[in-house]
């Protein structure tokens, strides 16, 4: 392979769900970076491969920048992955990419797992046209920032912990109202994997009653667009 950057997207629950050309790449990268070397040695040990980790998370990633860098303009070939998913997607990943390209150094991203497209095309809303807005902000912030969406009409689609996911269902139905419709899916691809459906409110008593376990993606209706009068329609 050559020397570059790759983006290596990593199943999100299910083993099986990485991609044969992920494989070839990590088994011939010179070395990957990982979000979590534990998570990542588990995922290699499952696929039988052997190659150095080094760590690189949210933590440490302005200070692993150069090296990493670096190594690549000096011929080493280095994939980059997160615990779960596509790295860059509310991952450590931005920043390397910024860099190496910067510096003229090429990357290439793999295709591959991550929550958000299964979740919306599961939820039956319309998915042509849609806002990823990841994670919300934990504290401040957090309300201005949905009452700036309270207007969206594309399916928006947010990540959530099973710790504030409560919360977050009784902030959108405050900004949006209650009978927004929403489908919320939690574990996807793996055992227990489910996608609640219906208005905000009734998602909010189911996980009012049933605890909340594991990660969760909630795609959210956009706003209605308002109807106009006959009237207005006979002057187009």
């Amino acid at each position: 392979m050559e020397a570059k950057l790759y983006i290596v997207p990593t199943p999100i629950g299910n083993l099986d769900d990485i991609t044969l050309r992920a494989i070839e790449v990590l088994r011939r990268a010179d070395f990957i970076l990982a979000e979590d070397t534990r998570t990542t040695r588990f995922l290699l040990d499952h696929l039988g491969i052997e190659r150095p980790l080094r760590s690189h998370h949210k933590f440490n990633e302005h200070a692993t920048v150069a090296a990493v860098t670096e190594s690549i303009a000096a011929g080493r070939t280095v994939a980059l992955v997160s615990d779960a998913g596509t790295p860059g997607i509310s991952d450590p990943g931005f920043l390397l990419v910024r860099t190496c390209l910067e510096a003229g150094i090429e990357v290439e991203t793999l295709p591959g797992a991550t929550a958000l497209i299964p979740a919306l095309v599961q939820s039956g809303f319309p998915c042509d046209r849609f806002c990823f807005e990841g994670f919300l902000p934990q504290k401040k912030g957090r309300n201005k920032h949905l009452q700036a969406l309270a207007g969206e009409e594309r399916t928006m689609i947010f990540y959530e912990s099973p710790y504030r996911v409560v919360r977050c269902l009784e902030q959108l139905a405050e900004v949006f109202g209650a009978e927004r419709r929403v489908s919320v899916s939690r574990e996807l691809t793996k055992k227990f994997e489910q996608t609640v459906r219906g208005t905000i409110g009734e998602v909010l008593e189911h996980f009012r009653t049933t605890e909340p376990k594991g990660e969760f993606v909630l795609v959210v209706a956009g706003k209605p667009k308002e109807r106009r009068g006959a009237a207005a329609q006979e002057c187009e």
